[in-house]
C-alpha cells in the first residue's frame, strides 16, 4: 500500500515505464541510479539493460519487500535511507532514473545538480508544472528562477506527459518525463556565481515589479542596468540567462 506521507504513487504501465527508459538514453556499461523505487517494477526493467542499478528507498517496508523480490537480479544495490543525504559524489559516474515524490522534487535536483561531477544526466518523472518551469524561456508565465538555475546547469527537455490516472493511487494533478543532460560548464559565464544567484532570486522576489524597483537593495541600480543595456522598466521574466550574467558581472565589478 502506497503510504501519502512520503508522496508515494506508483507507475504500473510497462509501456510507460519503457518510454521513461527509452527518454534517459541508457547502455549496458551504465551505472544508473533510482531513487524511490517503489514497487521495484522500474528497477527490474533497467537492470535488464544496464551495467548496475543503485536504488535508494526510504521507505523500510519497501526496501525489505524489494530484497526478497529482486534477490534475482545480481546487479542492483538496494540501499535503505534518504536520497537528500546519499553521498552521490562517491559514486564514479551514472544516471539517474526516478520517479520523484513531489515534496522533494525541487530539493533532490539542486542535490543532483550539486553533485554534477558524478551525475551525467537525469531522467526525472515530475509534477508537470514544475517541468514547464524547468524548461521554460525568457517572456513566459512558468520562466522563473527555478528555470534559470536549473538551465544555468543542464540542458533540460520535457520529454512526455504522463495523465495522473496512470498512477495508483491517483495524485491530484498530471506528471511529466524530463531529461536533463548536466553541463560540462555553466551555459554562460559568471564572475560571482554566489551573485549571479543573488541577483535572480531577489529580481524574481517581486515578479510583478521592474527591474529598478524589484533590485533597488542594489545601489545605482538603474545606471548599472542602462549600463548592462537593459531598459529597467523591463519585468525580470523578460531577461535571459546571459542578460543576467551581464548584469551581475557589472554588479561584481562595481563591489570592488
Amino acid at each position: 500500500m502506497a503510504r501519502k506521507h512520503l508522496g508515494q504513487n506508483f507507475l504500473f504501465d510497462p509501456s510507460i515505464l519503457l518510454n521513461i527508459i527509452r527518454s534517459a538514453n541508457l547502455s549496458d556499461t551504465d551505472t544508473v541510479l533510482e531513487i524511490g523505487p517503489g514497487p521495484g517494477r522500474l528497477t527490474r526493467l533497467l537492470a535488464e539493460r544496464v551495467k548496475k542499478v543503485i536504488a535508494i528507498e526510504l521507505d523500510p517496508y519497501l526496501y525489505h519487500k524489494l530484497t526478497e523480490e529482486l534477490k534475482d537480479c545480481n546487479n542492483i544495490d538496494l540501499v535503505l535511507g534518504d536520497a537528500l543525504n546519499y553521498p552521490f559524489e562517491r559514486i564514479d559516474r551514472f544516471k539517474v532514473v526516478a520517479n520523484i515524490p513531489y515534496y522533494i522534487t525541487t530539493p533532490i535536483i539542486f542535490r543532483l545538480i550539486d553533485a554534477r561531477r558524478s551525475v551525467e544526466s537525469m531522467t526525472l518523472t515530475i509534477q508537470k508544472e514544475v517541468a514547464e518551469r524547468i524548461v521554460a524561456g525568457p517572456g513566459t508565465k512558468d520562466y522563473g528562477v527555478l528555470s534559470i538555475m536549473v538551465q544555468f546547469r543542464a540542458e533540460p527537455e520535457l520529454m512526455f506527459i504522463i495523465p495522473k490516472e496512470a498512477f495508483k493511487p491517483v495524485p491530484k494533478v498530471d506528471s511529466a518525463v524530463i531529461h536533463m543532460r548536466l553541463r560540462k560548464y555553466p551555459a554562460v559565464s559568471v564572475q560571482d556565481e554566489a551573485l549571479f544567484t543573488r541577483v535572480v532570486k531577489t529580481a524574481f522576489s517581486q515578479r510583478r515589479k521592474t527591474l529598478s524597483n524589484s533590485l533597488k537593495a542594489f545601489r545605482d541600480i538603474k545606471d548599472i542596468l542602462i549600463h548592462a543595456g537593459i531598459d529597467p522598466q523591463r519585468r525580470p521574466e523578460t531577461l535571459s540567462i546571459a542578460e543576467f550574467a551581464i548584469l551581475s558581472d557589472i554588479l561584481s565589478t562595481a563591489d570592488q
